[in-house]
């Protein structure tokens, strides 16, 4: 069990519900994931109309916690706005807060994140924040009260995987107290393996398991990873070594050993 902000939680492993090619198959990949947290947009899916309606009862009925976000926001007052519709009409206090500066990268705007995190906070809300791997960034939305961080690997939607290693490594020694997160840019299995083997406490997926060719066998490889991961991590990773180090201690070696290697 772990904890994220006031739930205690078994899976590691978020998921995403957009871009699926059917909502059977969203639903199907969804509890083949295993996760208990689901994301859901805002802008994309109002549940006060119709195609809102059905897509809202389709998520009810996986029994998963919701976190709605405020993709597609520019600005941290359209950001706050959008939160407080969240709140009302999926009845949390939860929000993934998404404020996008840069229409290419849908790089995060980060001033503006860290003031509508602030507002938010001040509003009662459990702010979950896509921001960069930037240290500053991350302690400027620490003090704003931020629970939760939510760094990304890479630009969204890319599946690079961590680009930036180090960054994310100095933010789990920097921060380790506060539940981190990865979010965006993961496109393997092993990309989610690598981060949790950090010590991340987890990963939100969405474009690789909607993406791919099977849906429902990609959130379960998702899965296994996040949990690879972590189990390794908790077990303790072996450190790395300039040189080679024989895993056969040398003393009683046989003596035919060396005019083998004579020859």
């Amino acid at each position: 069990m772990w904890q994220l902000g006031d739930q205690s939680l078994t899976s590691r492993l978020l998921i995403g519900s957009a871009q699926y090619p059917s909502p059977a198959i969203m639903v199907e990949a969804i509890r083949a994931s295993r996760a208990e947290v689901v994301t859901v947009a805002l802008r994309r899916q109002r549940p006060d109309e119709d195609a809102g309606r059905q897509f809202w009862n389709l998520i009810r009925e996986t029994g998963l916690r919701v976190l709605p976000n405020t993709a597609g926001c520019r600005t941290a007052r359209e950001a706050v706005t959008m939160a407080r519709m969240a709140r009302e009409l999926f009845e949390t206090n939860w929000i993934k807060l998404e404020v996008i500066g840069d229409d290419y990268t849908l790089q995060p705007d980060t001033w503006q994140l860290v003031e509508a995190a602030r507002t938010l906070v001040a509003d009662g809300f459990e702010v979950l924040p896509y921001t960069t791997e930037d240290l500053v960034v991350a302690r400027g939305l620490v003090e704003a009260g931020c629970r939760v961080l939510m760094p990304w690997a890479a630009p969204i939607g890319s599946g690079q995987g961590p680009l930036n290693p180090y960054a994310l490594r100095t933010l789990r020694d920097r921060y380790p107290e506060i539940p981190l997160i990865c979010d965006a840019g993961l496109g393997r299995p092993s990309h989610a393996a690598t981060v949790m083997e950090m010590g991340f406490d987890g990963v939100l997926i969405n474009s690789a398991v909607a993406s791919a060719d099977d849906p429902v066998a990609m959130a379960r490889a998702f899965a296994a990873a996040v949990d690879a991961g972590r189990t390794a991590y908790e077990a303790g990773l072996m450190t790395a070594r300039e040189m080679a180090t024989p895993s056969t201690p040398v003393p009683g070696t046989p003596f035919w050993h060396s005019d083998l290697g004579a020859r």
